[in-house]
């Protein structure tokens, strides 16, 4: 299975969300093994289910909470999200750990409730710039998805994205994307035994239609969650194709 998520994070209005969804679904054809889903902002979440309804394209929320209603001035419940129109919600973002705070402890509550919601989560974890040149890559994603281990095996796609490549250009090597993949591969069998080598292990970090061919052909790839290049639609069509050629 190959799965590709636009992640437009804090990007596009109304009117640029349903030109995309136009431009996209006019040169868009489903094909069996691949999904193609779309994150817009929370604003626009029923807006572009609507313009993608019939369309096999799937909507992420980029963020959740994980109470299901309250005082919580700024948040969106799962069930929020769900009512919406969403199949999913990204959650552990590393926009989210590192400007926000994000902790693990709040992500392992959050994966309950998607679930709880029928909600497909995108579990996304990676390593700063700092970490991996002091050696520690493994260990930070280790500890990442040692919340795995407190949630139970449920319906899951991972994304691993290299904090230092997020938006920055710079592209992990074939054989650092290699390492890190087979690496969280096996901690999903450690973790969740045989239910493991279910989860989809996406690439995420300046991905673009000139990168990612070679990136698909990593082992355990199995797919990417892009930002920059998912906010044009005909690079994002692009992207979509590259993952339907590789099934």
């Amino acid at each position: 299975m190959k799965i590709v998520i636009a992640n437009w994070k804090m990007n596009l209005l109304s009117a640029e969300a349903a030109n995309f969804c136009q431009a996209f679904k006019a040169g868009y054809s489903p094909k069996p093994g691949c999904e193609i889903g779309i994150a817009p902002p929370a604003t626009l979440l029923r807006e572009v289910s609507a313009h993608l309804a019939g369309s096999g394209v799937q909507v992420y929320a980029q963020n959740g909470y994980f109470e299901q209603k309250g005082a919580f001035t700024g948040e969106i419940s799962m069930g929020q999200i769900k009512d919406a129109g969403c199949h999913g919600v990204i959650l552990g973002h590393s926009e989210r750990r590192h400007i926000f705070g994000e902790m693990d402890e709040n992500l392992v509550k959050k994966l309950k409730a998607a679930w709880e919601c029928e909600l497909m989560p995108v579990l996304c974890i990676g390593e700063t710039l700092t970490q991996r040149d002091a050696g520690f890559t493994l260990d930070v994603l280790h500890a990442q998805l040692d919340v795995l281990k407190l949630t139970g095996p449920g319906p899951l796609v991972l994304a691993y994205e290299p904090v230092w490549a997020i938006g920055t250009g710079r592209v992990a090597e074939t054989a650092q994307i290699e390492e890190v993949h087979a690496f969280i591969h096996d901690e999903l069998l450690r973790l969740w035994s045989g239910r493991g080598m279910e989860v989809p292990i996406q690439y995420g970090g300046s991905v673009t239609p000139e990168n990612f061919a070679g990136i698909l052909k990593v082992p355990f790839v199995a797919g990417g969650l892009v930002g920059g290049a998912s906010l044009d639609p005909a690079k994002f069509l692009k992207l979509a194709e590259q993952a339907q050629a590789a099934i």
